[in-house]
């Protein structure tokens, strides 16, 4: 049984494309097709080979975009069961939430906003609801995956409502009205915070795996420190490299919980009984309460100083990005190079041309602009190891 605040299907605000008159394939709800439209699309499938936080990682066991999505599904819907929203819109919202993510990470990202300046610049998110409502085309009447209006909104607002939407989001929301000044449903909040949780968590795993974090230096973050305490008092007998796994998932159900706790607080004092009435609430009713919020900024600067700034990790993005900056130049320079299926779409005029290249550069995976590079251009200077 879902709560009255939960998003249901049955009362969706529908999708931009009429479906009627096709076959139906299997009992599935709207947020259910949604969910399996994501998982099916090629963007989703391309994630297994994008960035995450180590571009081009030797090691197989680190995470990658796809990794990621799936455990941010994860933790996103048990959220969703314990506050009784609705699971398979929480678990699309989750899985999609990074498609719009260019090769190599944030550095790639950058790069590409750096090169579109001119015609309005680059934004992953945007770029997520564009895949979704124009550049993936499996279906024969429409562009895009006809999603429902509750998980375009979900994914335009899921970090809250957007005042100064950038081009991209504004020509999703033109044709099909995205309400994008109002909060999202707490299906879309669910997937912001746990976004969080599994990346905050998980990129420590990833950071300890890669010697670029110790644990000793990790342990001087108060929230931490708490966590591990606990835990080796459970196992006063066991060697620290098997903690580690323990400490990473008590911190998750710290964070869980606490996001649990603090949201049905925030729905008791607000009054929200309806997902509208959470739209208007006028601020976030689902997120982490002011302690776990204050140490998760705590934790988050010493990744950034320790982890995501590295001196290893900067020259490697340095490197990343001038791949990306490279093939736009390349390809912009000279667009015949374009593989045929996008060379007969370029546009002919500025921005359209511009935001062409970016859309084919974006959709690369790390490997395949690497592969590019070295074809058009020349060798890659991307550090081993990472």
């Amino acid at each position: 049984m879902t709560a009255s605040y939960a998003s249901r299907p049955e009362t969706s605000r529908g999708r931009l494309h009429a479906e009627g008159g096709g076959a139906q394939r299997g009992p599935r709800d709207a947020f259910q097709r949604d969910r399996d439209r994501i998982i099916h699309s090629i963007s989703f499938r391309r994630l297994r080979h994008k960035t995450q936080v180590f571009i081009a990682p030797d090691g197989d066991h680190f995470r990658v975009r796809l990794t990621h999505s799936i455990e941010v599904a994860q933790i996103g819907r048990t959220i969703a069961r314990a506050l009784g929203l609705n699971e398979d819109l929480t678990e699309a919202l989750c899985l999609a939430h990074d498609l719009g993510h260019p090769p190599f990470g944030h550095a790639g990202e950058d790069a590409l906003k750096a090169a579109t300046m001119p015609a309005g610049g680059f934004d992953h998110n945007a770029h997520a609801l564009r895949i979704l409502s124009r550049l993936e085309t499996p279906y024969p009447r429409w562009p895009g995956l006809n999603l429902s209006w509750e998980t375009l909104e979900g994914l335009a607002k899921h970090n809250g409502p957007v005042r100064h939407p950038g081009w991209a989001l504004r020509e999703v929301d033109a044709a099909f009205p995205l309400d994008l000044a109002s909060w999202p449903g707490l299906e879309a909040q669910v997937a912001a915070v746990a976004d969080d949780i599994a990346y905050d968590n998980h990129d420590i795993d990833d950071g300890l795996r890669s010697g670029l974090i110790d644990l000793d230096a990790l342990l001087s973050v108060p929230f931490v420190a708490d966590n591990w305490r606990r835990v080796e008092a459970r196992y006063p007998d066991l060697p620290r490299d098997r903690l580690m796994p323990e400490l990473i998932r008590d911190q998750i159900g710290v964070m869980a919980n606490d996001v649990i706790a603090e949201t049905r607080v925030r729905l008791r004092e607000s009054g929200a009984g309806t997902v509208e009435e959470v739209r208007a609430a006028g601020r976030a009713l689902s997120d982490f309460s002011p302690g776990i919020a204050a140490e998760e900024r705590t934790l988050k600067r010493f990744m950034y100083a320790n982890m995501y700034h590295h001196p290893q990790q900067k020259i490697v993005a340095a490197a990343a990005g001038s791949v990306v900056a490279a093939l736009f130049a390349c390809y912009h320079e000279q667009p015949a190079l374009l593989p045929s299926s996008w060379l007969a779409g370029l546009p002919a005029d500025e921005p359209g041309r511009t935001r062409h290249i970016a859309d084919f550069i974006a959709g690369m995976t790390d490997r395949y602009a690497i592969a590019r590079h070295r074809e058009l251009i020349g060798p890659v200077d991307l550090p081993e190891g990472f």
